[in-house]
């Protein structure tokens, strides 16, 4: 079959090695200069900032890719783990070590409080059971009907899904702060801890039984790699090249129509683009049955994000103020009022909480000899909020970067060399997302399995979605998973 891959992302690198690795005549389409979607990487300056995703778990799944292909992962990327998985700081200055190391988390939470600790080693085997069942079990299963959801009610109810994330976790430990360390996990794939089902506490198992790690050279370089793997095959991947249109005639998809006038054939197409974005924009009005306008605007989508990437001309390593470590999570002084400003009331909130990530202690080949590299990301609302970021964004990074400044990298300001800033209309405008959601559709029960929308098209029975905003969701376990499913569903 002749198969064009609209996007360049982990979604889309996934299904088109798995499709051209059985046979199938593969062409990835990428609208910008440079492959991987939202993992595209920013070069300037001598330094490399990995636009995203940087915490990399279920390494397994990558390694598929290659054995698929005859190939070993070690011959074309070196993946290093990374300890601790996340040191997650307070607004009182504590902090905690988060990993996979079972005594040192024992010994920090009797630390906090001694009563949490059998309470946390009957959640962590909670999580496993979730796991076996929501990642083992239903990850790579497409849920095209919905009697294949109406299978698995009853072990949903047995395993609390209709719980919160932090409402499952609140029922085991009383800390507050270990509350807010167990339940975070879902603002990695754009979820609210206090909305998000709680069968996202598997991604806490996840991260236990394979390790959070970082690819040597960025998250480019995993890319990369995986370009070369999908060209090795015969794949052909075209940069700078802009779909305006998925062709269709007597309702199939017949290939893409490119924003230059020319056309591609294909006897299937793989889908990339935020799946929301998609309907609305590469498909007629008159194709769409269920996706239409009103139902597209009455969906909820994920919170978008300020990504600040900062190079300095000196280290961080704990010489003057906080040790900071590979990923840190920075905590504001509000937890679920701060995520209801941004989930639910859609407002710019005057307080914030971040991840700071700083890849260099681990590669320090990302920034020029005796330099750092950093980014720093905020969760904020999406577009729907009727924030105007060109008014915004340069106050809003002053206060983050003040913030930083005054707690965790002394005297920053004088040692910025280099600097990008993305806001939500980047990922609006750049990255064809709707309402400018950084992670598409957001994981609440009734947008999850079934009622996501799925790996094939309702509409058009060739057309096929990988990514974020489809079934199982965002993460690149969650992508990588997306690019199993259409793979099995279109076959050899």
């Amino acid at each position: 079959m002749r198969i064009v891959v609209i996007g360049s992302g982990f979604g889309g690198l996934g299904a088109a090695i798995r499709l051209q690795a059985k046979g199938h005549d593969v062409t990835i389409l990428e609208k910008r200069d440079k492959p991987g979607g939202r993992a595209y990487v920013y070069e300037q300056d001598g330094f490399k900032f990995d636009g995203g995703p940087t915490v990399i778990t279920a390494p397994f799944m990558i390694d598929d890719l290659f054995t698929l292909a005859g190939r070993k992962t070690e011959d074309y990327v070196t993946m290093m783990p990374v300890s601790p998985f996340y040191r997650i700081f307070f607004h009182d200055q504590s902090h905690f070590d988060y990993s996979d190391d079972l005594p040192s988390m024992v010994r920090q939470i009797r630390e906090w409080n001694p009563a949490d600790v059998d309470g946390y080693l009957e959640f962590v085997r909670r999580a496993e059971q979730i796991f076996n069942k929501g990642f083992t079990e239903l990850a790579d299963q497409p849920f095209l009907k919905l009697a294949d959801m109406l299978k698995i009610v009853p072990d949903m109810i047995k395993l609390e899904s209709y719980r919160t994330v932090y409402g499952f976790v609140s029922k085991f430990v009383q800390d507050e702060r270990l509350r807010q360390v167990l339940s975070f996990h879902p603002l990695l794939v754009g979820g609210n801890p206090f909305q998000t089902t709680s069968i996202y506490t598997l991604i806490n198992f996840l991260e236990r039984k394979w390790g959070v790690w970082f690819a040597k050279g960025g998250t480019g370089a995993l890319v990369q790699a995986l370009v070369k793997l999908f060209e090795d095959l015969g794949g052909k991947i075209e940069l700078n090249r802009d779909v305006a249109e998925i062709s269709t005639y007597n309702g199939k998809a017949t290939g893409v129509r490119l924003r230059d006038g020319s056309e591609i054939k294909a006897d299937a197409v793989v889908c990339n683009s935020e799946v929301a974005w998609a309907y609305q924009n590469l498909l007629p009005s008159s194709m769409r049955k269920k996706y239409t306008d009103r139902k597209l605007a009455r969906m909820r989508y994920s919170m978008s994000l300020v990504v600040i990437y900062f190079g300095t001309d000196r280290q961080y390593r704990g010489q003057d103020g906080p040790k900071l470590a590979h990923h840190d999570i920075i905590l504001g002084p509000r937890y679920q009022p701060l995520l209801d400003d941004i989930f639910t009331k859609k407002q710019l909130a005057d307080d914030f909480s971040l991840y700071l990530h700083m890849p260099t202690l681990t590669d320090p080949s990302l920034a020029p000899e005796g330099c750092e590299a950093f980014y720093v990301l905020s969760p904020v609302p999406h577009l729907g909020s009727g924030t105007d970021w060109r008014q915004t964004a340069k106050p809003y990074r002053d206060r983050i970067m003040n913030f930083l400044e005054d707690r965790y990298l002394p005297n920053l300001s004088k040692h910025i060399v280099s600097e990008h800033m993305i806001t939500p209309l980047h990922f609006a405008e750049t990255l064809n997302s709707y309402q400018g959601s950084a992670f598409s559709v957001e994981p609440i029960l009734t947008q999850s399995a079934w009622f996501r929308p799925h790996n094939r098209s309702e509409e058009i029975p060739n057309l096929y979605f990988v990514g974020a905003g489809t079934h199982p969701g965002a993460g690149l376990p969650g992508v990588l998973s997306s690019a199993k499913i259409v793979d099995d569903l279109i076959g050899a």
